[in-house]
């Protein structure tokens, strides 16, 4: 994930339990390009008093500048030069901000297809899924690609926001076809949790606070829908987690017999004597010690970077999984998967990539394509052997190194990988793991 626009950096994961503590929410806007999803950032983080004032008056010199009649909240966001020339997001932009109520995180993602990958990487680890539509198009093909692959990577809340209502006349009939088009379209998709909302990012109607501007409208505001919404870390998984990113050995002074595994707790809690495998070897042990930089604790919880000491003197690398020995992953070199294919060029059998799953990366060969999925219909064509830019696919892998996996069902760290060109080094596509082969799969 490039930081070149992290504008405001996300704090790191410090003490346990913290995020759950203040309700930490990861919100991914998503869309076609031109819907708004800037500009609905950059209203809720200054309606809600979120920027500082000289940012503000950045904005407004800027957007004089430009010849705007109004303040380009959008700018708040686009931090690139080319971004602002376009005047399309490229990169993925965080912000953070917190209310009385709850802490956020926002991820501001490219609505132009090119850049369908870093909309992917944006919405990876979302708790609620934006997906804004322009009160003037409607659903747009990139409206419902963006839904299905928020609906693929199992964000647990997708919430539309049919935007630039004032363009339309706050016209309440223009709402209801859009809303009834995507509620029928989610119904397909089997999405658990849908809202919807008329909003005017520019002007501010809905957004913070209810507008007068549309009383047909009896609903909350954006913003209490947000405040409210469930995160996932609310949603209960079984397992322990642990991939190993770094060994830690000092082999010097008061430390020359430390041997600590660094990482970070992916899922789960992981506690001081508990029973422990470490994969793919399968050897168990337990975990004897759980440290950060300059204390010790009893436990570690999900979110949580820390590094583990263990009870045997067992042979554990960058790339291993420690789990816990009930509900430990499936260690295998063969997997099925959904696969959105992000470059120009196809994905087809027989090819060589490289997978990197958590902290290991092996080579991969492609065995096979099971279907492809049609975004606008949601049919799937059995007989496709390739995969396009931008489309999704069932994808049967074979790996040179078996692999501890789960389903993306499951465990969402655990479950998902991305495909890279051993070539180049670039980031061609990113799978969810549906199975191993032999089993059944579907999209």
């Amino acid at each position: 994930m490039s930081t070149d626009t992290l504008t405001t950096p996300p704090p790191e994961t410090t003490t346990v339990g913290t995020d759950l503590d203040l309700g930490l929410l990861r919100v991914a806007t998503a869309g076609s390009v031109d819907d708004g999803k800037s500009t609905l950032i950059g209203r809720l983080l200054l309606d809600s008093k979120a920027i500082f004032e000289d940012q503000l008056e950045a904005v407004e010199a800027t957007s004089k500048s430009k010849g705007h009649d109004h303040t380009d909240l959008a700018l708040l966001t686009d931090g690139l030069r080319s971004e602002r020339e376009q005047g399309i997001t490229i990169d993925v932009a965080y912000r953070y901000f917190a209310t009385p109520r709850r802490k956020f995180i926002l991820a501001d993602t490219p609505g132009h297809a090119q850049y369908t990958r870093n909309m992917v990487t944006g919405a990876s680890t979302a708790d609620l899924g934006l997906v804004l539509v322009d009160a003037r198009h409607g659903l747009t093909e990139q409206s419902r690609r963006h839904t299905v692959l928020l609906s693929l990577l199992q964000v647990p809340h997708i919430t539309l926001v049919v935007n630039k209502m004032d363009l339309v006349g706050y016209d309440e009939s223009v709402y209801t076809q859009i809303r009834e088009d995507f509620l029928a379209f989610a119904e397909q998709l089997q999405v658990p949790a849908v809202a919807t909302f008329p909003i005017s990012a520019l002007v501010g109607d809905n957004v913070v606070e209810t507008s007068d501007a549309m009383p047909w409208y009896t609903g909350t505001s954006l913003l209490e829908h947000l405040e409210t919404a469930e995160s996932a870390d609310l949603f209960e998984t079984k397992g322990d987690r642990f991939p190993v990113q770094y060994v830690i050995r000092p082999q010097q002074g008061e430390h020359r017999d430390y041997r600590g595994y660094a990482g970070r707790v992916e899922a789960g809690t992981f506690r001081v004597g508990q029973d422990v495998v470490v994969l793919p070897s399968g050897v168990r042990t337990t975990v004897a010690g759980i440290d950060t930089l300059d204390t010790t604790h009893n436990q570690a919880v999900t979110g949580q970077s820390v590094t583990l000491r263990l009870g045997d003197e067992v042979d554990v690398s960058r790339g291993d999984l420690i789990a816990d020995v009930e509900h430990s992953p499936e260690v295998t070199r063969e997997i099925t998967a959904t696969v959105c294919w992000m470059t120009t060029g196809t994905l087809h059998s027989r090819q060589k990539l490289l997978l990197k799953h958590t902290t290991r990366t092996v080579k991969a060969i492609v065995d096979g394509l099971g279907a492809r999925l049609d975004v606008n219909t949601l049919e799937r064509d059995g007989e496709a052997s390739e995969l396009g830019l931008n489309e999704v696919g069932t994808v049967s892998l074979r790996l040179s190194q078996p692999l501890a996996v789960d389903a993306y069902a499951t465990h969402r760290a655990t479950g998902s990988f991305i495909l890279i060109d051993p070539a180049t080094g670039n980031t061609v596509g990113a799978g969810m793991i549906s199975g191993t082969h032999g089993v059944e799969y579907t999209i």
